[in-house]
């Protein structure tokens, strides 16, 4: 059956409507990045942030169904490729964390919220969080640990460590040092990890790896 002429008009404005929906959710999005960047997580509420961000508590609960949800969202997209300097192609895995430490040194806020969605990964009740923490440190043992073999076949990186366990340390050294940072500013965040950026170097005289020996 041909279609009928009430139905013409309408799918272009749905389609209208689901493409102002998605605008109205990222400029929701930014403006909630910009209130967390200060203020963090902290005592925060639904209705609260809806008041910050300027739009009603039925828009964030329409958008983003829970207060973890959002919190999940505004990290996630406050990391997307493009918002913050990108560290070099050949930069080590520490390398690549001490920009990160030296861009979250602005937004304290978003470094508290991080921590706080880590925290309730691991209570019971949390699944938004729990998925988010779980995904976000197996991505990125993953990522590390490629970069690792890479590097040691390059000789740049000791070939006698295990690369998924210089992946596990390189992520544990910057959270806890970003943990540590929050609660002391004064804390040597960025000399402990060029300090483990040095330990993970080849020692003098050091052979690197064969390029055809991939543990992958």
């Amino acid at each position: 059956m041909p279609p009928s002429s009430a139905d013409g008009p309408e799918r272009p404005r749905a389609r209208g409507a689901y493409a102002k929906g998605i605008a109205r959710r990222q400029e929701i999005l930014d403006r909630a990045i910009e209130v967390f960047a200060t203020r963090g997580a902290d005592r925060t509420s639904l209705r609260a942030i809806a008041s910050e961000v300027g739009v009603t508590h039925a828009a964030l609960t329409h958008y983003f169904g829970s207060l973890e949800e959002l919190l999940v969202a505004v990290y996630r997209e406050s990391n997307a490729p493009g918002r913050h300097p990108e560290a070099r192609d050949d930069a080590t895995p520490v390398e690549s964390m001490i920009l990160s430490a030296r861009v979250n040194r602005e937004v304290p806020g978003l470094v508290q919220l991080y921590s706080a969605l880590v925290a309730s990964a691991l209570e019971e009740g949390h699944p938004a969080a729990r998925e988010f923490a779980t995904d976000r440190f197996a991505r990125l043992r993953a990522s590390i640990a490629a970069t690792v073999r890479q590097q040691q076949r390059e000789g740049r990186i000791r070939d006698d460590a295990d690369p998924e366990a210089v992946a596990a340390l390189v992520i544990a050294a910057s959270d806890g040092l970003q943990t540590q940072w929050l609660l002391d500013p004064d804390a040597p965040q960025h000399e402990a990890l060029t300090l483990l950026d040095r330990l993970l170097r080849p020692t003098s005289g050091a052979e690197p790896r064969p390029p055809e020996d991939d543990r992958a």
